[in-house]
Order: structure tokens, then sequence, then C-alpha cells
């Protein structure tokens, strides 16, 4: 029986080589989970990131896929979906961040804010989600802390209220203050975790102290006030200072993070919200995935439990058919690790095994009246390529490998009108990358790609599109859903488009983001 310890539900989001995967990594280590920290890194060590489970993923040294990793600390269980960090995988951060209470926004204090970040960031504000930040890399050169403060509040419209303060940067760092706890955390070369008074310490210079206590009192006297609401209500961002690669300020970190990272939150479905302590047990689908055992070439559904309890073998029904079925395959994950899990409670994440049953977005509910929570919006892609299978015997293999990849969301699938060709799009190139490798790697199939000039897709969501309004310059093709689906080679070939037919409503399936 799980243990009704409190939950924390929480994504780890970043630009890429910020070092969102590395700090996940020594949270894990630090609850537990781990016990040898490996980093993205470490490719000639033979050591790869815990959360780095794909083949791919350990060959290139990035996250593609988002992952699901448990720790328990302070007797607070903490559920992390690690997260890609690489642009072209945008969706599946997308997706993921349905399924979180709070998102902790790594930014390499070299380069400030990038622009996969304020994406993101606007996603999680857009959504209400609560932002606890950590400003990595604080042992190298960087921007000077103020000047990060005001980028974060300036660029993404939301106060900061330091948690703790660096006292240096980059070969002068000597630690960090707790503005809490009026302790350093000092900084040394053995990266072990030296904690010490403020006022007993003995190894700054006065220079240093000096500057040092001057940017506190501008902090106090001039900086913003912090309260809990603010943080919950996504209007205020704790902000940490540290180095994960060091394992500086990680610990500190995670004691605050468990004080000030949401509990599982009401949800919206169906018009109505549903409360976490409700006795219905209800949930989502936001992830499928395909091949995480390739020897069983098996396929999980991962489930946000939202309210009520989750026991094995319950009987609940599937909101979009009416459909009931009995969740006997239940699943907890430690990235590809698993073992089987009995139960659940609000804000745990857990693997079903599915047949075929499930689709992203999907609701399931034990009580006899079926509600959905909120859709998952439809992201719209920039790139296309006709696909054809090298080998035509292959046929069935291909098939399979298609319709598996489009339902964990890996590529989009359209086919034209009268012939049916296949076309996939992607938000970016490193995603075509994936699916090929993941074809000829996972069902033993070669694919060959014609790339399209084509850039933008809008959804039909009014009118009808004639013969007499498409040529090669905007195509008409249908979604795996069976939606009406123009494809266009530029904005100007778009807004020449509307020009000419203006009664024709069209919509880029990501309206939230625009």
């Amino acid at each position: 029986m799980t243990q009704e310890r409190p939950r924390r539900t929480f994504a780890i989001i970043s630009h890429p080589d910020a070092g969102k995967t590395t700090l996940t990594e020594k949270l894990l280590f630090l609850g537990g989970g781990i016990r040898d920290a490996g980093t993205v890194k470490g490719k000639k060590s033979g050591k790869f990131a815990t959360s780095d489970w794909m083949e791919i993923e350990k060959q290139r040294g990035i996250s593609v896929t988002s992952s699901v990793m448990q720790l328990i600390y302070n007797d607070v269980q903490i559920n992390i979906l690690d997260t890609p960090g690489h642009q072209d995988f945008s969706e599946d951060t997308y997706r993921t961040l349905t399924a979180v209470d709070t998102a902790v926004m790594v930014i390499d204090s070299v380069k400030g804010i990038e622009a996969q970040t304020l994406k993101l960031f606007k996603v999680c504000k857009m959504r209400g989600i609560p932002i606890l930040t950590f400003i990595n890399k604080l042992d190298r050169e960087g921007k000077e802390p103020l000047d990060l403060l005001a980028e974060i509040e300036e660029v993404l419209e939301m106060e900061t209220y330091p948690m703790n303060w660096p006292i240096g940067m980059g070969k002068t760092l000597k630690g960090i203050y707790s503005r809490g706890t009026n302790k350093i955390e000092v900084y040394d070369d053995t990266h072990d975790r030296v904690i010490v008074d403020y006022d007993e310490q003995n190894f700054l210079e006065d220079y240093e102290k000096e500057q040092f206590e001057d940017e506190l009192m501008l902090l106090n006297e001039a900086g913003n006030e912090f309260t809990q609401d603010k943080v919950r209500n996504g209007e205020l961002t704790p902000v940490f200072f540290g180095s994960a690669l060091s394992s500086f300020g990680v610990q500190s970190f995670l004691d605050e993070f468990v004080q000030h990272a949401a509990p599982p939150q009401p949800r919206k479905a169906s018009g109505e919200m549903i409360d976490p302590e409700s006795s219905t047990f209800s949930g989502f689908i936001f992830k499928i995935q395909a091949n995480m055992n390739p020897n069983h070439r098996d396929r999980i559904a991962f489930l946000r439990v939202c309210s009520g309890t989750f026991t094995r073998g319950m009987e609940v029904m599937l909101s979009r058919t009416g459909k009931k079925m009995k969740l006997s395959q239940s699943h907890s994950f430690f990235a590809s690790d698993r073992e089987t899990v009995n139960d659940a409670m609000p804000g745990d994440i857990i693997g079903l095994y599915d047949s075929g049953n499930f689709e992203v977005g999907d609701t399931i509910v034990s009580g006899s009246e079926p509600y959905r929570y909120e859709e998952m919006p439809q992201f719209p892609p920039e790139k296309f390529a006709k696909i054809t299978a090298k080998n035509a015997l292959k046929h069935k293999q291909y098939h399979k490998g298609m319709t598996q990849l489009v339902q964990e969301g890996t590529i989009q699938l359209y086919k034209t009108p009268y012939f049916e060709d296949y076309i996939i799009g992607a938000v970016g190139e490193l995603q075509f990358q994936v699916f090929e490798y993941r074809m000829k790697n996972e069902y033993k199939v070669d694919i060959e790609f014609q790339h399209m000039t084509h850039e933008l897709a809008r959804w039909v969501t009014g009118g009808e599109v004639t013969d007499g309004m498409t040529d090669s310059r905007k195509m008409l093709v249908n979604d795996q859903h069976g939606r009406s689906v123009l494809l266009f080679e530029n904005e100007f070939a778009l807004r020449f488009f509307q020009d000419k037919y203006p009664d024709l409503k069209l919509s880029t399936g990501w309206e939230m983001l625009e």
C-alpha cells in the first residue's frame, strides 16, 4: 500500500545545455534514488544520465523524450518529469506541463534567458503553474546576479525573490547566503557541503563582505516582498543560485522546494473544477511511449492521477468512448526501469499497459458519470516530408511503427485526400532524425524522406476547401483524425489565401500560444 505522503509533482524545463538533466540527477541522488549521479557529458566513461533511457539519447548526450522519476525527501514523495530541452521537442514538453503542479526553470547564469526558456515560461504562466527558478553554473563567470533578476522581471513579466544570494561568482565564488537562515553554504573544490553562520565566518575579505552586504541591503530595501500566494498564483518566482554539476546549492534548493512547491491542485473537467480530495478516481493520459522495453514491444500510457485513489485492478471508464475496463497492469517508473504499483494518489504518475485503447488527452474515471479534462492543444508543425518504406515487403511493420509513433506524438501524420500518401510533420529536423532512428531500430524499417517546402499548417474549422483553391504552394491534406488541414509554403502564401477566401476559417490548432 502506497503511504499517503504529501505529493509534489514538477517538471524541470530549460534551454538546452542549461544543466536541466544534471540537476535532475543530483536531486535523485539526494533522494536516495541513485547511488552515483551520472551526467549527460559522460560518454567516454560510459556513464549516462539516469533519466536518458533511450539509446539515441545516450549516443547524442541529449534528452529527446520526457521521462518520469520519483524520490522521497523529508517524507514528501516528489515526482519528477524530466523534459526534452531541445526546441524540436517542444510539443512533448508542453504536454508534460499539463501533468505537473509546479515547474522548475533552470537558467544558465552565463547566457541568461534564452528563446526556448521564454516560450516555456510563458506556457507555465498561461497555465497558472507556479515557477521556481534555479540559476545554474554559478561557478563560471556569468552575468551579474542583479542583472539576471532584472532580466527575469523584464522579459518574463513576473516578480523575483532570491531565496539565497551568491558571494562572488566564477573564480571568486565563496558561497551562497541563505536569506532565511543567515547561513552560508561554503564553496570549495572538494564539493563537500559546509554550512557556517554568517556572523561567525572568517574567510571573506573586507571588500567582499562590504560588497555582499551592500547587495543584500539593496535586496532587502528595494526588492519584492515574498508571499506564498504570489508564488502559487504565478506572480512571483523564488530564485535559487547554485551549480548542479558540482552539487553546490542543490540540497538547499531541494529543502526549500519541498516547502514552496504546490501540492496537487483542482483541475477543470467538463466545465467544473475537480478537487483532488474527491472520492471518485480520475486522471488523464498526457503521454504514450512505445517500446520502452524493446524485448517486449510494449506500449505504455502515462496517467496523471487527479482525484481519488487508484487501485490496481479497479474498473474505470474511458470517457471518450464510454468503454469500461480494468486497470490490472500498472507501473511506477524510474526512467525506463519499472515496478508494479498497487495504488496511487493525486499527483502521482503511473504507467498503464496499453494495447491500443488510449490516446493522448484521454480521461479515465471510476464513477458512472464520465467527464473530460481539458483537451491538449495541437502543436503546429513547421517542417514536412513525404515518406515511404524503402522495402515494400516491410509494409506491415511500416504501418505499425507509423501508427505507434504518431500516437506517441513523436511526429504528426497527414495523408493526401486521393492517394493517401503519407506526410509527416515535425517542429524541427531532429524529430525527423529520431523518427527515422526509431523506425529502423525498433521496427526494422528503413524509410525514405522527400522533404517538402511547406512550413505552415492550418486546420480548416469553417467552410469547405474545393479543388480550385489549392496548388503546389497550398496543399490540402487530412490529419490522423480525418480533419482537413492546409499546408502553406510560407506566410505570404497563407496571407494571399486568406485574402482571397475570407469566409474560410483557419486555426493553428495551438491557439493558446498565439
